[in-house]
């Protein structure tokens, strides 16, 4: 019986504990996550952009590095939760994303690369 009991109980902390760090602290908070992904015959790239704050953010620029005109485009507004997928232009040389924001917001994030695993598509 105790043991059912403390079982539940653990069970109801693991919970709350979850809970409480899934919500965001912050009121204006951006991830910025730029993939790149070099196959044998070609490369495929995507930027996702996601609030991560209390509060809607503004005013979105991504900024691709280019030299163009092409290089950057805007999002008008994120609602908390919310993400978008974007993909950079080819003339993007694809090192490194620059995203501002009305609300005071300036991050600037190199590409990553997806692990390859032997054996599968795309190794």
């Amino acid at each position: 019986m105790f043991a059912a009991i403390g079982g539940a109980s653990i069970a109801l902390a693991l919970v709350l504990i979850l809970f409480v760090f899934s919500k965001p602290t912050r009121d204006y908070a951006i991830d910025v996550d730029p993939i790149k992904d070099s196959q044998n015959l070609f490369s495929t790239s995507r930027v996702t952009v996601a609030n991560i704050g209390r509060l809607p953010i503004t005013n979105i620029l991504v900024s691709y590095g280019g030299n163009d005109n092409k290089s950057s485009e805007r999002i008008a507004s994120l609602l908390p939760g919310e993400k978008v997928l974007l993909s950079p232009p080819e003339s993007s040389p694809l090192k490194s994303v620059t995203v501002t924001a009305d609300q005071g917001l300036d991050i600037t994030k190199g590409y990553r690369t997806p692990i390859k695993i032997p054996g599968m598509m795309g190794s």
